[in-house]
């Protein structure tokens, strides 16, 4: 019988880091296939109980994106045991062309959350801020900006079994070498904790959600990731190059990369507007 076991788990587990996936989406594996263990409650295992499974998630309003990808991890997991049969699809997404004015931090939102670090005194959170927009770097990322890289003008990040150069523009750099003397910083990571511990995901959200009342930016646009967005944004109004800010990036496909840069309903109606086919 397909019964998930601990040793199932334990050796999932293993084989994951044998495919030196990173820490961070280790534990989103991990996280998905413990949770519908729990759902499948000793119960054998077969593709109709994975079917009701997916079905829970939709019933429990999950968004459809965080379906697949759970469904994904489960699926990897049956690659693992070499339950095939198991393996279900994924829910069928129509690409949106545009995307939601109330969740995409626009570039005047930006500067007011920097202003408003700076008008706190949080050097460090302002910094943070300018450093993410302006390389376009994953959170994750952010531990490749250290003292190093800022006196050479660029950081070699490597995330996802890939390597990438990310320049620190003149600007920035001066800044941080700046930030770097007055709190001497002469190597590692430049952005760290008092402890000395790289500032995380975690510690980073927490300052950034603080900022948004006297910000006057709404909650749910405030979160290291939409940085990134924007940053990919700015660049493909400038370049028109989606393959080079796929690079640049770290994206192994183009199509993550258009989801980046899709724009909001608001730019795609003025589009339509200045099209003038009404006689």
């Amino acid at each position: 019988m397909k019964i998930i076991t601990s040793q199932h788990l334990d050796g999932y587990l293993k084989y994951l880091k044998l495919d030196e996936k990173s820490k961070l989406t280790i534990e989103k594996y991990m996280r998905d296939v413990t949770a519908f263990n729990i759902f499948a409650n000793n119960c054998e295992i077969t593709k109709e109980l994975v079917m009701k499974y997916k079905n829970k998630l939709l019933s429990d309003n999950y968004a459809l994106r965080s379906i697949n990808s759970m469904i994904a991890s489960i699926n990897s997991f049956f690659d693992y045991t070499g339950w095939i049969d198991c393996k279900v699809k994924s829910l069928k997404i129509q690409q949106s062309i545009f995307c939601s004015e109330e969740k995409e931090l626009t570039k005047v939102e930006y500067e007011r959350l920097c202003k408003t670090a700076e008008s706190k005194n949080n050097v460090r959170l302002n910094l943070i801020l300018q450093t993410i927009c302006s390389t376009g770097i994953r959170i994750s990322e952010l531990q490749y900006i250290t003292a190093e890289a800022v006196k050479q003008g660029y950081a070699q990040v490597n995330c996802k079994s890939k390597s990438r150069k990310v320049f620190i523009v003149k600007d920035l750099r001066k800044k941080l070498m700046i930030y770097m003397r007055l709190r001497n910083i002469t190597n590692g990571p430049v952005f760290i904790t008092k402890n000395g511990n790289p500032m995380n995901r975690s510690n980073i959200w927490r300052e950034m959600k603080a900022l948004c009342k006297c910000a006057m930016v709404n909650i749910e646009k405030v979160f290291p990731h939409n940085l990134r967005h924007l940053f990919a944004r700015t660049f493909y109004k400038i370049e028109k190059d989606i393959a080079k800010l796929a690079d640049i990036l770290g994206h192994s496909s183009i199509n993550t990369t258009r989801i980046y840069i899709i724009s909001t309903g608001f730019e795609h109606q003025r589009k339509m507007e200045n099209m003038r086919l009404i006689i």
